[in-house]
């Protein structure tokens, strides 16, 4: 049975338009197009949504999507390892609640939180090889040295400006506002300021900080790993447009 692209977009919680975008980038066509104009959608083209919209979840961009798509051709094969990824980030999330809800309740009942308790599912350390090829040995055990000295509620108050920071990257990007713009200028210059403050790095230890910005900038966006920590691709771009521009006005 054919479904309607508004039925598509109300099922799939998007939007037409992000429908018709997926058309016109040939990553989603309509399996038919009505004497109206109108796209329609048959179940092989929801499974592909459904595949798509996961590979946004992983934080991919379309050209990288396309990329999957057209290497598997197997849906079902292709699902079983998306699934097997999504599990892994759902446990890793739920270990991070349940830290998170430890810390919460015992600062509510007055007690001191079990730093052993805080940090299961989060780990600094995930990115120890790519620190060190960039920016040598020192520089990851500099930075790992300075995270361990860090006492539980410090740590705790780092997480959160992170979070927050990207919290505020993502909503700027999604409400389409211009990386040149006074807010984005803003962020962007609460963004270098969190890098300034990491020992270890160029940001951290007076080096060239113009140069590490923007090119932690096209990083974000050539990188889907850190690129969902902003929205995906469109919003890795916003983060990297506004802090190419920030950095040209300012360092």
């Amino acid at each position: 049975m054919d479904r309607s692209i508004q039925d598509v977009a109300r099922l799939a919680g998007t939007t037409s338009r992000t429908l018709r975008h997926y058309d016109d980038v040939g990553l989603l066509p309509p399996s038919r197009i009505g004497h109206n104009g109108y796209r329609y959608y048959d179940d092989g083209s929801l499974v592909r949504l459904q595949r798509i919209l996961l590979l946004r979840e992983l934080g991919l961009g379309l050209p990288q999507i396309a990329d999957v798509l057209d290497r598997s051709t197997d849906e079902a094969d292709a699902l079983t390892t998306h699934l097997a990824l999504l599990r892994q980030e759902q446990d890793r999330l739920t270990r991070q609640i349940a830290s998170v809800e430890h810390t919460i309740d015992a600062l509510r009942g007055g007690e001191r939180p079990m730093a052993e308790n805080m940090f299961d599912g989060f780990d600094h350390t995930r990115y120890k090889e790519e620190v060190e090829e960039r920016w040598g040995k020192d520089a990851y055990a500099r930075s790992d040295a300075w995270w361990r000295s860090m006492s539980a509620e410090e740590k705790v108050q780092w997480q959160e400006r992170v979070s927050q920071l990207s919290s505020d990257w993502t909503d700027a990007a999604a409400r389409g506002l211009a990386p040149d713009g006074d807010e984005a200028q803003a962020l962007a210059k609460r963004h270098v300021e969190w890098l300034s403050s990491i020992p270890g790095t160029p940001a951290g230890d007076g080096g060239n900080l113009k140069a590490y910005v923007t090119g932690l900038g096209d990083m974000y966006v050539a990188d889907p790993r850190f690129g969902k920590n902003y929205g995906g691709l469109e919003g890795a771009t916003f983060v990297r447009d506004a802090l190419r521009t920030y950095a040209d006005a300012n360092l």
